[in-house]
């Protein structure tokens, strides 16, 4: 090996790599945050997916459902064109759930793991489809939905705007699962205050580019385009509650945001 190739795996850069955690997935909430650059429709089908993990699955689970299923759970019209929508809508899932995975070693030492969220996804020419999980995330998914995942899908499927679902996913993960008692239709969602950089929060609802970098839209443009959005939609499905967005601020400059959701109920 030159001494140019081996510039470029220097120990430095490797650091480098693992210090960069906004585009990696050391638990089971960053894995609620991975998919800023899913569609709307792409987020409402990965939700369903999730849906069929049970607590005693195992890393090896397959999980069966039908393209009609699907078509009735959204409510879209059976026809060839939609066979083709959600065909190619777990196209794109399996192609833009690609991750990288913090991993500590046996003997001690860290390395980057690039795997997908899906090992597979079979379409019958029945119209059944069998999907599985990749096993190097699956216990992040099992983790994911125990902990986190507590919304009923019905209430998922209801959103109009991808940022809302994004937001509603980055609540719950903030509150470690805390959701509500849906045993106890008088129980509310916990008060939540979620803070980050504009990097952070441009990761989690746009995305990354290939080199893991978050897109970038300007501090007021993705204020009044991603949070504006999203927390007026849960201020519509939740009326009591209040929402705030406050500028993190370096001289003039916006580096952040500040995001409550306040229930007044819980307040009192």
């Amino acid at each position: 090996m030159s001494e140019k190739i081996k510039s470029y795996v220097s120990k430095e850069n490797v650091y480098d790599l693992l210090a960069r955690q906004d585009y990696l997935v050391t638990q089971s909430n960053d894995l609620a945050k991975a998919f800023g650059n899913l569609t709307l429709l792409e987020h409402r089908l990965l939700d369903y997916c999730f849906s069929f993990v049970q607590k005693d699955d195992t890393e090896d689970t397959k999980y069966e459902t039908k393209v009609l299923d699907i078509i009735k759970h959204f409510g879209l019209t059976s026809s060839g064109k939609t066979y083709k929508t959600v065909f190619k809508t777990f196209q794109s899932l399996m192609r833009k759930t690609a991750l990288c995975i913090l991993v500590q070693e046996d003997d001690g030492s860290r390395s980057i793991l690039m795997t997908s969220l899906f090992q597979s996804i079979k379409f019958n020419e029945k119209s059944k489809i069998v999907f599985q999980f990749n096993s190097d995330v699956a216990p992040y998914i099992f983790q994911l939905k125990s902990r986190f995942y507590s919304f009923r899908l019905s209430e998922l499927s209801r959103i109009k705007s991808k940022y809302t679902l994004t937001m509603l996913k980055l609540w719950n993960a903030n509150v470690h699962g805390k959701w509500r008692n849906y045993n106890d239709p008088r129980s509310l969602p916990p008060s939540v205050t979620i803070k980050g950089t504009m990097e952070e929060w441009q990761t989690w609802f746009l995305g990354v580019d290939g080199e893991g970098n978050a897109k970038k839209w300007t501090a007021s443009r993705f204020r009044q385009k991603v949070l504006t959005v999203a927390l007026e939609e849960i201020k519509d499905i939740y009326k009591d509650v209040s929402v705030s967005i406050t500028s993190i601020k370096n001289g003039r400059k916006v580096i952040g945001y500040e995001v409550g959701i306040i229930f007044m109920q819980n307040e009192n």
